[in-house]
C-alpha cells in the first residue's frame, strides 16, 4: 500500500475484505430486521409481506451502506467505515401510525411519511452539518461516550434477556391466570350478579421467567466473549481483526451442536426473491405524518453527527462540514430510497462503530463489501433466515465487547480536555452524561409529558447532545472555528 493512501481508503484483498463485511453484517443484523417485524406485526401484515419487508430492508441497507462508504457523485457519501441500517428512533411514531391506521393503508401512510422526510432531510442537511463548530473534544467525548454506555443496554439484554416480552425477569403465576379467566366467565355469565371485571386489569407478574437469564444462554455468551478475548490476545494479524466474527462462529457451533438453534425458518424460506419498489403499498401524503417523521430525522442526523465524528477520531481523518453535510445528505436519500422500496428511514449503525474499534480495521472497503453482502442476503432469503436463526445470546458476548470500545473511545477523547484550567468542562460532561441516562434508567420519565415530544427525548444520546452543546455554549462559548471538533482525530490514536 502507499504511504500516501489513508488507511480509511486503503483497498484490501477482496477475501479479506469479504470475511470484515461478514463481520459487520452479523453484528447489526438483528438490529435491521427488528425495526421490520415490529412494524409489520403492528401493522397486522401477512407473514409473507413481514418477510418481504425484512428481506426489501436488508436490500436497501446493502444499498444505502455502499452510498455511503463507496460514495457516489459529490453529493452522497462520507466516505468512512459506515454501516447503515433502520433507526430505532422511528419506531415509536411508526407503531402509533400503525394502530392508528392498520393494513395496507397504514403501511402506505407510513412509507408517503417517510419518503417525503426523506426529500427535507436531503434538503436541510447543509444547516445540520453547519453544527459542527459546536462539537469541540469535550462535547464530542461526552456524546461517544453515552453512545457506547447506552448501547451496552442492547449487549445486555442480548446476554439475559429484554425486560419486556416473553424473556422478561417475571412472568405471572398460572394460577392467577386461571382464576382471573374464571372470574371473568364467571361476571359475564348470564344473571351474573358479579361486577365485570375492569378494563386494562392484569396480573402482576411474581414468578421468576426461567427464560430470563437463563445459565445455559449466560454460558454461551461467556464462551463467545472468551473466543474474543484470547483471539485478541494471542491472534496475529488478520486473526486478530476478525475476532468478533470469529466468537460469533464459536458461539454459533455451540448453539447449534446443543439444539438451541431453530432452522425452521431456514426450511421454509425462498432461495430466490426479488426486491422491488412499491411492492406492499403505495404511499400515502399526510403533512402531519410528513412532519412527525421528519421530526424524527433531525433527532437521528444529530446522533448521526456524533457516530461520523466518532469515526473520524477512530480512523483518524479530519471530519469537515462538507464530509458531514454528504453524510447527513446520503442519511436523506437512504430515508428517501426506503420508503420507495416500502421500507422505513435510514442512519448510521452505532453497533458497527464499536467494531472499527475493536478490529482497528479503518478501511471503508470493508463496508462496502459489507453493503454487497447484505444486498445478496435481500435477495437470497434463506441465506438470510440462516443468520436470523442465530440466538441473542451468541450476540450478547461480542456486543459487551464492541460496545464498550465506543464508550473508551469516547473516554480517550476526554482525557485530552483540559479538565486542570477550565473546571467547567468537568461540569459540562457530569451533567451531560447524567441527564443522557435518563431514558437508560427511567425509561418511563416521559410518561406525564406530551406525546408530540416523546421522539424528541426518549433518546439518551440526543439529550447529552444537546445539553453538553448548550453547557459548553453556556460555559466556553462558540467558536467560529471548527477545527476544535475534530481535535481529537489527531490527539487519539484510536490503537
Amino acid at each position: 500500500m502507499s504511504t500516501n493512501v489513508h488507511p480509511v481508503d486503503e483497498k484490501l484483498p477482496w477475501g479479506r475484505a469479504a470475511t470484515l463485511g461478514l463481520q459487520h453484517v452479523l453484528v447489526m443484523y438483528a438490529g435491521a430486521v427488528a425495526v421490520p417485524l415490529i412494524v409489520g406485526r403492528a401493522l397486522n401484515l401477512p407473514p409473507e409481506q413481514v418477510a418481504h419487508l425484512i428481506s426489501a430492508d436488508l436490500f436497501v441497507c446493502g444499498l444505502v451502506t455502499l452510498i455511503q462508504a463507496w460514495g457516489a457523485t459529490q453529493w452522497f457519501g462520507i466516505k468512512l467505515p459506515v454501516m447503515m441500517g433502520v433507526t430505532f428512533a422511528a419506531v415509536a411514531p411508526m407503531v402509533s401510525m400503525a394502530q392508528a391506521t392498520g393494513g395496507q393503508a397504514g403501511a402506505g401512510l407510513i412509507f408517503g411519511a417517510v419518503i417525503g422526510a426523506g426529500v427535507v432531510s436531503m434538503l436541510i442537511a447543509p444547516v445540520i452539518s453547519g453544527l459542527l463548530r459546536f462539537f469541540p473534544p469535550v462535547v464530542t467525548g461526552t456524546i461517544i461516550a453515552v453512545i457506547g454506555i447506552s448501547l451496552m443496554r442492547v449487549g445486555i439484554n442480548w446476554i439475559f434477556g429484554n425486560p419486556v416480552g416473553p424473556t422478561a425477569p417475571a412472568v405471572p403465576n398460572p394460577e392467577h391466570l386461571k382464576w382471573l379467566a374464571e372470574a371473568q366467565a364467571a361476571a359475564g355469565a348470564p344473571g351474573s350478579s358479579l361486577p365485570p371485571v375492569p378494563k386494562g386489569f392484569a396480573v402482576v407478574p411474581t414468578l421468576p421467567n426461567p427464560r430470563y437469564a437463563d445459565l445455559t444462554g449466560v454460558g454461551i455468551s461467556g464462551v463467545v466473549l472468551l473466543t474474543i478475548l484470547l483471539v485478541a490476545r494471542f491472534g496475529k494479524g488478520f486473526w486478530a481483526n476478525i475476532s468478533v466474527l470469529l466468537g460469533i462462529i464459536v458461539g454459533g457451533v455451540v448453539t447449534a451442536s446443543m439444539g438451541l438453534m431453530d432452522f425452521h425458518k431456514v426450511a421454509q424460506a425462498q432461495w430466490f426473491d426479488m426486491v422491488l419498489p412499491f411492492e406492499i403499498a403505495l404511499p400515502v401524503f399526510d403533512p402531519i405524518l410528513i412532519l412527525t417523521m421528519t421530526l424524527v430525522m433531525i433527532v437521528v442526523m444529530i446522533e448521526s453527527t456524533g457516530m461520523f465524528l466518532a469515526l473520524g477520531e477512530m480512523t483518524g481523518r479530519e471530519i469537515s462540514r462538507d464530509d458531514l453535510t454528504r453524510g447527513l445528505r446520503t442519511d436523506g436519500l437512504g430515508t428517501l430510497i426506503g420508503g420507495l422500496f416500502n421500507t422505513f428511514p435510514y442512519t448510521s449503525f452505532s453497533q458497527n462503530v464499536g467494531l472499527v474499534a475493536v478490529t482497528g480495521v479503518k478501511s471503508r472497503w470493508v463496508c462496502v463489501a459489507g453493503g454487497m453482502i447484505l444486498i445478496v442476503l435481500g435477495v437470497l432469503p434463506k441465506m438470510a433466515a440462516l443468520i436470523e436463526s442465530l440466538p441473542t445470546v451468541v450476540l450478547g458476548g461480542a456486543g459487551l465487547v464492541m460496545f464498550g470500545m465506543v464508550a473508551a473511545t469516547g473516554i480517550r477523547i476526554l482525557s485530552n480536555v483540559d479538565f486542570q484550567k477550565n473546571r467547567n468542562n468537568a461540569m459540562i460532561v457530569a451533567v451531560s452524561i447524567g441527564v443522557g441516562m435518563i431514558p437508560l434508567i427511567a425509561p418511563n420519565f416521559r410518561q406525564w409529558m406530551p406525546h408530540a415530544i416523546h421522539p424528541l427525548i426518549e433518546s439518551g444520546i440526543l439529550l447529552a447532545s444537546i445539553t453538553a452543546v448548550v453547557l459548553n455554549i453556556f460555559f466556553n462559548g462558540a467558536s467560529r472555528d471548527t477545527s476544535a471538533a475534530v481535535l481529537a482525530a489527531r490527539q487519539a490514536d484510536a490503537h
